[in-house]
């Protein structure tokens, strides 16, 4: 059911970014009166499709006049994308046959070079639209939360560890650079390249140096920083009621702790038993006899940081989805520098379906699932924008070539260079199943 409720909404996700993206090429093409003759979710590869308006019999018999209608809307059945055949141009659909014959006004080759940049801009455009809009409706809705850096202390792991970092540390700076957002210290880590990391650490200031050659590492590792979490109680729930709100456990029959991380294993090691607990309360350091039940907890709940909450009305919504964009693009663009230097091993992240099958919940949560569908519109905006061939990227770096030097790319050079993005993108693909392939047995 999990695997089902995951696929669903990696299928719905893709499907309303494919359409959101190809709308805005339809868009553009329409308003300079270009001819779309297709616009299909999905490809009918091999002329197979599950859905069309000229080729679904049962369709043509409920609407006869979708065949008079000048764009073929349909699903195809190969769920790798989709497309907008636009009439006179050089796409996937490799038609020579077309561009043979003496071109025809209302052909996107007829038109002049800004108008046909604005229809492969549309894409990429309505992609980064759709992302603001996702976001403002998360900042409208659900406003804006996160763990402050400042004032929180990490648990690190062992990778941390051997970097330097120790439990109890608070990170005051990256580099120049202060972070805010506690959950997202890893990713700032290996996004900026930190050099020198500044922490607090028993009221002194220190520089850590941050090796580079762990970004490796860095990158596949799990969590790099926990919520360090002092044993302070804030309420109890359970049996040991001797314990009272502000008392902070400093050991268990003898054992130090200091972290709620620290006391877990020595709780689990003294499951089912009565231990004396270390107590400071006050000035006061007491021994309070604490029972621990079968499963390694003693029923209390832990005082944690509070996270700032940041809510918006209306109007404040949409500086805030602005930002959040940014924000979210800043960081992907961070991702692609990581991606383009083979020595980190980013290469290795690359995924597929599969993988952004992997970040969705395994219950249906409206909150996650936009959020995931404004990260994912923005991933879809800047992959476009490469300058391969088969992609609009593509197709608006030779636009910009015939607006400089006003010298316009020949209809055999442009199937050309199409048959290497294709093959570019193949590449691509093969190497995404293959580390999902690889994560999946590993």
């Amino acid at each position: 059911m999990v695997a089902l409720i995951k696929a669903l909404q990696v299928i719905l996700a893709l499907s309303i970014l494919i359409l959101f993206h190809e709308l805005g090429h339809y868009t553009f093409a329409k308003i300079f009166r270009i001819r779309v003759e297709k616009f299909f979710l999905f490809f009918d590869a091999g002329g197979a499709f599950l859905f069309s308006t000229k080729r679904s019999k049962w369709f043509v018999r409920l609407c006869p006049r979708a065949l008079d209608w000048e764009t073929e809307y349909g699903i195809g059945w190969l769920p790798l994308g989709g497309y907008c055949k636009i009439a006179g141009m050089v796409d996937e659909s490799m038609d020579r046959e077309q561009l043979a014959q003496a071109p025809k006004p209302w052909e996107f080759r007829s038109h002049g070079p800004w108008q046909r940049l604005l229809v492969m801009g549309g894409g990429v455009l309505y992609n980064f639209i759709f992302a603001i809009l996702a976001f403002v409706a998360i900042a409208g809705i659900w406003g804006d939360s996160y763990v402050p850096v400042r004032g929180s202390q990490i648990y690190p792991s062992q990778l941390a560890v051997e970097l330097g970092f120790r439990p109890g540390d608070e990170i005051l700076a990256f580099d120049d650079w202060q972070p805010e957002n506690f959950g997202m210290l890893q990713a700032d880590l290996v996004r900026r390249k930190v050099r020198e990391a500044t922490v607090l650490r028993d009221g002194d200031t220190l520089q850590l140096y941050i090796d580079q050659s762990y970004t490796k590492d860095m990158l596949n590792a799990d969590m790099m920083f926990d919520l360090a979490v002092p044993f302070v109680v804030d309420s109890v729930a359970g049996v040991n009621t001797a314990l009272q709100r502000g008392d902070r456990v400093v050991a268990f029959d003898g054992t130090p702790v200091q972290f709620l991380q620290d006391a877990r294993p020595v709780l689990a090691g003294l499951a089912g038993s009565l231990v004396d607990a270390a107590v400071v309360r006050g000035a006061d350091t007491l021994a309070v006899p604490v029972q621990v039940d079968s499963a390694g907890r003693i029923g209390v709940y832990m005082q944690t940081p509070r996270p700032v909450v940041r809510r918006y009305n209306f109007w404040q919504a949409f500086p805030a989805g602005w930002r959040l964009t940014g924000e979210m693009l800043r960081g992907y663009l961070q991702d692609l520098r990581l991606l383009a230097t083979p020595s980190s091993g980013a290469y290795k992240s690359v995924g597929s379906f599969i993988a952004i099958g992997q970040i969705f919940p395994a219950v249906w949560d409206w909150y996650r699932f936009l959020y995931i569908l404004g990260m994912l519109s923005i991933m879809l905006a800047v992959m476009n924008l490469l300058p391969i061939p088969a992609l609009d990227g593509g197709h608006i770096l030779f636009t910009l070539f015939e607006i400089i030097t006003g010298r316009k790319p020949s209809d055999k050079f442009m199937i050309a260079a199409q048959w290497v993005g294709m093959i570019l993108l193949l590449a691509l693909m093969i190497l995404a199943f293959g580390n999902d392939i690889a994560r999946l047995i590993h």
